[in-house]
């Protein structure tokens, strides 16, 4: 009892040292869209191109559709190649909570205006030996009229190892979100990552990859 009392009093300090606009942001944050929402998915990654639909009214396993593999329709080896790697897709709503990972002890305030505030906080390690989140920051920017997040931004601070081997020059991942109105919740709009690195000298880890999503379509509503 007295564990848990003192786990209250901990997250109750951490809280209180977030700008009450970020604290409210977060509070109904999230990575992906909310349940209920369809929505188109297109990616680009390497010189290649995917565009696939997420259905939010068909049973959990399977809601995904392949639409076209690099502008056209799919062969039919395409279709089973995917269909067998959805067996092994996580669902559209196991997104990792972020979140938990932020480190919200003592967050700066990049800059601020009457209607938007730049946060930027420390990343938490995900799980036991990972050496990459100390090298990470995280920077927030919030709408304040609408209490929602509208971008977030993970970037690495400089050339760091995170592993015997191997080398990484940059790491950035950059997601953007769509304000509420009349009635739409905060969406996702897209996600930018960027990767520059290589292992034990002579292997290129470079790679960027961006998905765009379109078409949101709530699950019922005409």
């Amino acid at each position: 009892m007295r564990f848990l009392f003192l786990l209250c009093v901990i997250a109750s300090a951490t809280w209180a040292s977030v700008p009450p606009d970020l604290a409210s942001a977060l509070k109904t944050f999230r990575t992906d869209a909310p349940r209920g929402w369809s929505f188109i998915q297109t990616t680009h990654a390497q010189g290649q191109s995917r565009v696939e639909q997420f259905d939010a009214a068909r049973p959990e396993f399977d809601r995904w559709t392949l639409l076209k593999q690099d502008g056209r329709a799919p062969s039919d080896e395409e279709q089973s190649d995917y269909q067998q790697k959805l067996t092994r897709r996580s669902s559209n709503r196991t997104a990792p909570l972020l979140t938990e990972q932020l480190d919200l002890s003592n967050p700066e305030t990049v800059s601020e205006t009457p209607g938007r505030a730049t946060y930027r906080c420390r990343l938490k390690p995900g799980e036991a030996g990972d050496k990459t989140a100390a090298f990470l920051r995280v920077t927030l920017v919030v709408d304040k009229s609408t209490h929602c997040i509208e971008s977030l931004e993970i970037s690495s601070t400089g050339e760091f190892s995170p592993t015997f081997g191997v080398k990484i020059a940059e790491m950035k991942t950059v997601m953007t979100y769509g304000l509420p109105s009349h009635g739409t919740p905060s969406l996702p709009l897209t996600v930018t990552t960027l990767l520059r690195g290589r292992a034990f000298l002579v292997k290129s880890l470079d790679a960027e990859m961006t998905l765009v999503y379109t078409d949101y379509a709530k699950v019922g509503k005409k």
